[in-house]
């Protein structure tokens, strides 16, 4: 074991704890959002759902890599566990991150800039669906349909295009082709299993699911790009570590300190705090998040890629 990671030890009894917390919070505002008289309840009930579902998000990351639990077995299990409530593969979920912590900030991942030879209006479409929320909708859609058709996806990639270039496509897709297909189908499958079960048990509207998880889609793709749009091109240190509200950087786990995970991955989120640099620019979520209102830049000319 590395001294960082001595010094750094998992925190996996509070992990499980805050597992079984944050899916019971969201069960709760479910059922809320489902059965409350009045519309005003209902929606104060997805505005809960949408940070709470983000805490068990925040878990299923820590899984991701392998930070969830010391056991690799355990960490693995609570991993497609916390899936289950985005919903999406943990399998998926973990090859697709990885493959973000590679590219970060390179020409696959500079989608806050207008490259030369871009589709400005594909790069915007990318852009608003991240802001919209959209880009939640494509993960569960896409790992249903990988499981149902492992190659319709291969198919999307737009091997060797300007379009799978420019959106990614190519090398994230691609990083299906390695993954275990039979692993993939059965955690969709207790994905749906699991929704169902939510909705059969809680006896839940579609309306007040929908609610739920569009509010949840907006707060969680929101962050997915704000901790990384304008930030240097590299791929280490092209992320911020945001300044946000104490409550709400709780409720992600630590998730807006987000250079620092970049720069030290394999640390757990409650220690993350200690890797902060204090002498590097902190902008504000809010700051930054308005910012990508006003769409994609065009690339700078004195911007180096490292």
């Amino acid at each position: 074991m590395t001294s960082e990671g001595r010094d750094t030890p998992i925190p996996a009894t509070l992990n499980i704890v805050l597992l079984a917390a944050a899916m019971t919070a969201c069960a709760g505002c479910l059922w809320l959002a489902a059965h409350a008289d009045t519309w005003a309840v209902r929606l104060a009930a997805a505005a809960v759902f949408s940070f709470v579902n983000n805490t068990v998000f925040s878990l299923l990351h820590e899984a991701t890599h392998a930070v969830l639990h010391p056991s690799r077995r355990v960490n693995d299990g609570l991993g497609r566990v916390a899936a289950t409530l985005f919903p999406t593969s943990f399998t998926m979920q973990r090859a697709f991150h990885l493959n973000h912590h590679r590219h970060n900030r390179t020409r696959l991942e500079q989608f806050d800039y207008f490259r030369p030879g871009d589709n400005r209006l594909l790069k915007r479409a990318q852009w608003y669906s991240i802001l919209s929320g959209l880009y939640w909708l494509f993960v569960p859609v896409g790992a249903v349909a990988f499981a149902l058709v492992p190659g319709l996806l291969h198919r999307l990639r737009g091997t060797g295009t300007r379009y799978g270039e420019q959106t990614g496509a190519d090398a994230y897709l691609g990083r299906l082709e390695d993954a275990p297909g039979a692993a993939i189908r059965w955690e969709v499958l207790l994905a749906v299993a699991v929704q169902a079960g939510l909705a059969v048990a809680l006896d839940l509207s579609v309306t007040g699911w929908a609610l739920c998880y569009a509010a949840f889609a907006v707060n969680w793709s929101g962050l997915q790009y704000a901790d990384h749009a304008w930030s240097p091109l590299h791929v280490r240190d092209g992320a911020w570590d945001l300044r946000v509200a104490a409550p709400v950087r709780w409720l992600f786990l630590n998730y807006h300190y987000h250079r620092a995970h970049h720069r030290h991955p394999h640390v757990p989120w409650l220690h993350l705090g200690r890797f902060v640099d204090s002498g590097a620019p902190r902008p504000s979520f809010l700051r930054v998040w308005l910012s990508m209102w006003r769409g994609p830049r065009p690339l700078p000319a004195t911007v180096e890629e490292r």
